[in-house]
């Protein structure tokens, strides 16, 4: 019997020839990354008495979610977090980058074959590259910083097959909303999915960043796109060292196997409060909305921009409409700008913000007021999850959310386009 991705990449970490789902294995860490949890970890290494770091050169620290710092707590977190780097030798270290997803794929640390762990759960986006990722807790962490590795329970997995073709006015958010509504959130619950098919093959790097972004809303501990030509040309440039792409075997047993007629979607929605409570466009299309969120870890990307300066071009956002927009990188902001597509959402009345986490998770950017609606392409819709407990927030596609925020309501974007 063959072996899947996630059996593949984890007896290769784990120096075995084969394993099969449900058994324990110690596999060796090839990235570790960490955000502000680093203030948290520091403590838990000191604690310990761990003098050195396992290896300084596969550590990767990007402050993301609080940049620049809001608050005195954030800025005194900041310091230790600095003197975390210092005292411990670590070389890759960002304070002014993006957001952790974006940059360590930008950076070339994320490749395909290596188990890469991070202290955020939306780790699992590197498998748009072929890397096992997946998010971990802070006592984890510290020990894989001390040890260079750790166990895992090899998980099972999901085929989810992606016929047909997507049509115009759709991206990958609305296939992977989809999922989630007609399977619901648990449909993979710690088990590894390996999105195939020919609209998985057609996807761009970045579109295919979002499905595996995403693919922990839906329970999954890795998220897996296979690596072909799109990828290893991405890499080419920005590698930091050599790679050994991992394909499922032809006869490799899943826990499942799923279907989706992409030809037959139209754009999604997660309504208020759970991912998987999905509606179709046509169901929800004239729910008015306050805010717009355009960009996170899941949405973010120069691709993304691109779409909503698609539907803005030569419109303005709804005077009773807040669009913010906050691009995933500095990179893809740089990109951006070179290319005009900044100036097209400014000029339709979009507040461009800093290249970070952003109004994702209501801590200090686009809080919305009890009441207030949002509609956003991040990955999380959850009671509370962008500020007052009694706002309700939307998910959906960049498009969606840029017709929606011209519109002042939830809007079908195909008629923008």
């Amino acid at each position: 019997m063959g072996m899947t991705t996630a059996e593949k990449i984890l007896a290769s970490a784990s120096g075995r020839s084969a394993v099969k789902a449900g058994e324990y294995v110690t596999a060796a860490i090839g990235v570790a990354m960490t955000q502000e949890s680093m203030k948290s970890i520091y403590g838990v290494l000191k604690k310990a008495g761990v003098p050195r770091l396992w290896d300084p050169e596969r550590v990767v620290t990007v402050l993301d979610h609080y940049v620049p710092a809001p608050s005195i707590q954030a800025a005194e977190n900041f310091r230790l977090i600095r003197r975390a780097i210092e005292e411990y030798g670590i070389p890759h270290a960002y304070e002014n980058a993006g957001i952790c997803h974006q940059v360590l794929v930008e950076k070339g640390f994320v490749l395909p074959g290596e188990v890469i762990v991070g202290s955020d759960s939306h780790t699992v986006t590197y498998g748009a590259l072929g890397a096992a990722g997946t998010g971990i807790g802070i006592t984890e962490m510290a020990y894989v910083l001390a040890k260079g590795k750790l166990w895992f329970r090899v998980p099972e997995t999901v085929k989810i097959q992606l016929n047909g073709t997507l049509a115009n006015g759709l991206g990958s958010k609305d296939i992977l909303l989809f999922i989630a509504g007609t399977y619901g959130s648990e449909v993979a619950q710690y088990q590894a999915i390996e999105f195939c098919g020919p609209v998985a093959r057609a996807m761009t790097l970045a579109s295919r960043m979002a499905m595996s972004n995403m693919s922990v809303e839906i329970g999954a501990k890795f998220g897996f796109f296979e690596v072909d030509e799109k990828t290893t040309d991405y890499l080419d440039t920005r590698a930091r060292r050599p790679y050994w792409p991992v394909a499922a075997d032809g006869d490799a047993a899943y826990a499942r196997d799923i279907a989706v007629d992409c030809s037959a979607l139209e754009p999604q929605v997660a309504c208020p409060h759970t991912i998987a409570n999905v509606r179709p466009v046509s169901e929800v299309r004239d729910v008015p909305i306050d805010q717009a969120f355009l960009g996170s870890c899941t949405n973010g990307r120069l691709e993304d921009l691109e779409a909503a300066a698609r539907v803005l071009k030569g419109r303005s956002v709804h005077r009773k409409v807040r669009l913010l927009v906050s691009p995933a990188s500095w990179e893809v902001y740089r990109q951006a700008m070179k290319l005009g597509v900044l100036d097209t959402l400014l000029e339709a009345g979009a507040i461009i913000l800093n290249a970070d986490c952003g109004p994702c998770f209501g801590a200090h950017q686009g809080v919305l007021a009890g009441g207030e609606r949002c509609i956003s392409s991040a990955n999380r819709n959850f009671r509370g999850r962008m500020g007052s407990p009694e706002a309700e927030i939307y998910l959906a596609s960049p498009l969606t959310v840029a017709a929606s925020a011209v519109a002042g309501k939830i809007a079908d974007p195909r008629e923008y386009l």
